[in-house]
């Protein structure tokens, strides 16, 4: 090669080629559209690794600490957790009783996670059933197709709830404030645990008859969505590996919507066939209530074993009084038995429905 003597326009690249280094509309596409996927999967991540982490080491305090070093990350994100004598301040008695039977250093904590970007065009909530490892209680689960060894998945609901946020915050959704609420707790045998045939007064005054003790996610969620709708939102989405009954119904692939609210429902549907999982809308059929009157309460947590899923969603509905509520069923497709792995399943469609809510734009637009 020739030695060339310097010149001046050697210190930066060609006039001909200076375009080509610039980013292009095409590029800029790519690169939003990657970091929408990015942000969506770190989300689902998130879910999985919760869901596939072993109850001792998931424990309600370290599901709390995890949303406290979530919220550290992004600072659109506070975090507030609440221990049992907060809780009973609250009036909290479904949640707590069935915490009670947990040892003290597994002691129930009441997590409430805030996202707030901008001035909000929309107020959300998004609950989550925390049940960091189910024995069943009293009515303990059978080890002969009782799933117990793989109880540590009941807090699928809350697990998709933690993703929820974190994908929300690594978006960067604009105009929104949405909550993220999740009790979380053991459902353990003790001495000091809730009885079959006791009394819980839940935080709205109602009082339930525990008829099972391994119907325990309905009474977390009880003092959670009251909790939740005291916050003022326009809608309100729990999520929830409530019931076998639905996987029955249903299979492992898809959840079970409950909603009293069609323009919800349809929101939450759309949102579901964006993020590609599957939920089908069940029925909510009034007369079936008759089914979870009690004798000696207002309410029994578990009905008949025929309709186990609607009946389980009916007594939700009796702790959101005014405010759109929708019920999701995950108990099927939260765990991939096949691969002994979970899914983070919701995690992806709460997240679209948040979005989507917040551009106040129609469904179905791609990630």
């Amino acid at each position: 090669l020739v030695d060339e003597p310097s010149d001046v326009d050697d210190d930066a690249p060609d006039d001909a080629y200076a375009p080509s280094l610039d980013q292009g509309p095409e590029e800029t596409l790519v690169d939003a559209a990657t970091s929408r996927a990015r942000a969506y999967a770190t989300g689902s991540a998130l879910a999985r690794d919760l869901v596939n982490a072993p109850a001792n080491v998931l424990t309600p305090r370290s599901m709390a600490i995890a949303a406290v070093e979530l919220a550290k990350e992004h600072s659109t994100l506070t975090v507030t957790t609440k221990g049992p004598v907060e809780c009973a301040a609250l009036g909290m008695g479904a949640f707590l009783g069935v915490a009670q039977g947990a040892s003290q250093e597994n002691e129930a904590q009441f997590i409430h996670l805030t996202y707030k970007n901008g001035v909000p065009k929309t107020k959300l909530c998004v609950v989550g059933k925390g049940l960091t490892y189910d024995s069943g209680g009293y009515n303990l689960k059978p080890s002969a197709g009782g799933s117990i060894e793989l109880m540590k998945f009941d807090m699928g609901g809350a697990a998709a709830t933690l993703g929820c946020a974190a994908t929300v915050a690594a978006l960067n959704v604009p105009d929104c404030e949405v909550h993220f609420v999740i009790a979380a707790c053991e459902n353990m045998i003790s001495a000091d645990a809730v009885r079959p045939g006791d009394v819980l007064t839940a935080s709205n005054g109602k009082t339930i008859e525990v008829a099972n003790t391994d119907a325990e996610g309905r009474l977390t969620l009880a003092d959670a969505l009251h909790y939740a709708e005291g916050l003022g939102v326009e809608a309100i989405v729990d999520l929830a590996t409530l019931t076998g009954a639905c996987v029955v119904a249903l299979g492992d692939d898809y959840a079970g919507l409950f909603s009293t609210d069609d323009a919800l429902a349809s929101e939450l549907l759309a949102a579901a066939g964006d993020a590609r999982e599957d939920v089908w809308r069940m029925p909510l059929p009034p007369a079936y209530e008759e089914d979870i009157k009690s004798k000696i309460a207002d309410l029994k947590n578990v009905g008949s074993r025929a309709g186990g899923a609607i009946t389980a969603a009916l007594f939700l509905g009796h702790f959101v009084d005014e405010t759109p509520h929708a019920h999701i069923d995950i108990a099927g497709p939260v765990w991939n038995n096949k691969a002994a792995s979970a899914t983070g399943f919701g995690a992806k469609t709460m997240a679209k429905w948040v979005v989507q809510r917040a551009a106040a734009t129609d469904f179905g637009a791609p990630f």
